[in-house]
């Protein structure tokens, strides 16, 4: 029945898709998901050792302890929800994403348990193991030369199989529930509650998507917490100078060497108003930290940890210099062993170019004598 008849009978219009099949599988699919959360337990929260008489404390949020071993396993449990609760994500029809690689092994993950294929659009340099992760779970690769790419050709391979194009550039900061449900951000503030230190000075994220970031500042603003978040951003990515600047525009030419954070482009999930601080962290540092961290504590893990405890050192040692005491707290995002062919490698490093020893002197002096070099 036509409106133009309807306005003249007054008839109902009713159009009902029901689909019983469907709806059991869904709520099939986001039962395995919130039972694959239920088996999950919380991650550790790591002591980074330093001098007693500082009364100064920093932690590392360990997430590499997850079932897929990195900070992203909660990014994609909650996309798969998202995505589930919104009637995009259907039985048969793949699952696309863009992703540098933590974000897709984790995405295959999520679509093996619930039964759905999986591509991975990524760049051709991603780390062999990533990949090979990624294929453990049952995911295809796609490859692109340049990441800039990435983003038009998920789209489009999304059109053209009728799957789901998860973009989470895009849903990571509406996906996660930043007022807690076991967040990432109140996980931190319950494992603190018995420190010396409960309410942390500052908390030092990295920026793939910007939905970690925004999640740890929105939870400290609705928690009344006095805590404030740093971002540290690698080279080649635009997040820093697009804050700065205040231009959403800005863009690079290049991609970054430090997987899984940074980005060519300022991403809509990346929310720059609620978040006090950012550093412009060289690659260099960001490896010559995770050699020290795993010098410190034994523990290897991924250039993107780096990127962040090189920040949080430096605010220690402001912390030190200004004679403050209290807590820092930032990510160990994944295991190191994933990238032992780029920042443990000694011959990638000479190919790229990098020199770390200036930032491992820079490192070691803090961790000796308190004083960060001029």
């Amino acid at each position: 029945m036509s409106t133009i008849r309807q306005s003249r009978t007054g008839a109902t219009l009713d159009v009902d898709h029901s689909d019983t099949a469907y709806r059991a599988w869904l709520k099939e699919a986001v039962r395995k998901v919130q039972a694959d959360a239920n088996r999950s337990a919380d991650t550790h929260l790591l002591l980074f050792p330093l001098p007693e008489h500082w009364g100064i404390d920093l932690y590392l949020k360990d997430e590499s302890t997850h079932p897929t071993g990195s900070l992203k396993h909660r990014l994609a449990r909650s996309l798969f929800l998202y995505g589930l609760c919104n009637g995009w994500i259907r039985p048969d029809r793949p699952v696309i994403e863009a992703s540098s690689g933590s974000t897709a092994v984790s995405e295959a993950y999520f679509a093996k348990l619930v039964g759905v294929p999986f591509i991975a659009v990524m760049p051709r340099t991603t780390s062999t193991e990533k990949i090979r992760l990624i294929e453990f779970h049952g995911g295809r690769c796609h490859f692109v030369d340049d990441s800039r790419r990435m983003y038009e050709e998920s789209a489009r391979l999304a059109a053209e199989t009728g799957g789901h194009y998860m973009d989470q550039f895009t849903y990571a900061e509406r996906a996660t529930d930043w007022r807690g449900n076991n967040n990432i951000a109140e996980s931190i503030f319950r494992q603190l509650r018995l420190e010396r230190y409960p309410e942390p000075s500052w908390i030092v994220a990295t920026a793939g998507t910007g939905g970690t970031s925004a999640t740890l500042a929105r939870y400290v603003h609705y928690m009344q917490y006095d805590t404030r978040v740093c971002v540290a951003d690698p080279e080649n990515s635009c997040f820093f100078e697009g804050w700065t600047t205040g231009d959403p525009g800005v863009a690079c030419e290049r991609g970054s060497r430090i997987e899984g954070i940074g980005r060519p482009r300022m991403e809509p999930s990346f929310v720059p108003g609620a978040i006090d601080r950012m550093m412009k962290v060289p690659d260099a540092a960001s490896v010559a930290a995770v050699r020290s961290l795993e010098r410190v504590i034994g523990r290897k893990a991924g250039g993107s940890t780096g990127t962040g405890l090189w920040s949080a050192l430096k605010i220690v040692a402001e912390m030190v210099a200004a004679g403050e005491r209290g807590s820092v707290v930032t990510m160990l995002c994944d295991p190191g062993d994933r990238y032992l062919d780029k920042y443990y490698s000694d011959a990638w490093l000479a190919e790229q170019g990098l020199d770390i020893e200036p930032y491992t002197a820079a490192i070691d002096s803090l961790l000796h004598t308190g004083a960060w070099p001029g």
